[in-house]
């Protein structure tokens, strides 16, 4: 067997959190490491485009990730729905579609870094004050369903996933279209 250095694809607890806390954390930051690899060097052109002028840009997808997030630590950490005045912040970002690009559209890649860096670093803020046994907690989770906050954690970072696979659709459809004029 051959030993390399590299654990990039070990996923350990993160020192200074609970075993289990800290291998979540270690999960939602791969994440979002790929999310901002993906992302960081766009023009505000590429972030604002979106395809045949319809849809979700893709600053309209970081700024629905960093809602998400915003969203579930108050939801798990203070255990209760967002206000109306949290709402009317959040809410473009968590509906998409035209309100979240007229929110989003003319920011560089700066702008999203910092919102998902600030909105990071409160998770981990949070999520350092929490035990294990914390993410076995249940709640609500729609009108039919309970999920704990294991899941509830896990949910965000897949919603995350899978916009960051929206972007990667998008960087290729603009590409190819750049590439026939």
């Amino acid at each position: 067997m051959t030993t390399l250095g590299d654990k990039t694809f070990i996923l350990e607890p993160t020192e200074g959190y609970t075993p289990e806390v800290g291998r979540l954390l270690a999960m939602m930051e791969y994440a979002r490491g790929t999310t901002i690899y993906a992302t960081q060097n766009l023009s505000v052109e590429e972030l604002d485009y979106r395809i045949n002028g319809q849809g979700n840009s893709i600053g309209s997808l970081l700024l629905h990730i960093a809602c998400v997030e915003e969203v579930y630590q108050i939801l798990t950490f203070e255990e209760r729905d967002p206000t109306e005045q949290e709402m009317k912040k959040l809410r473009a970002g968590l509906t998409l579609g035209d309100s979240a690009f007229k929110e989003s559209e003319g920011n560089a890649a700066s702008f999203y870094l910092e919102k998902l860096s600030k909105v990071r670093e409160m998770t981990k803020f949070q999520l350092k004050q929490k035990e294990d046994n914390w993410l076995d907690e249940e709640f609500p989770f729609g009108p039919e369903h309970l999920a704990n906050n294991y899941f509830r954690w896990f949910h965000v970072f897949e919603d995350e996933l899978n916009h960051r696979g929206q972007i990667k659709l998008i960087l290729s459809y603009m590409k190819r279209h750049k590439d026939s004029k």
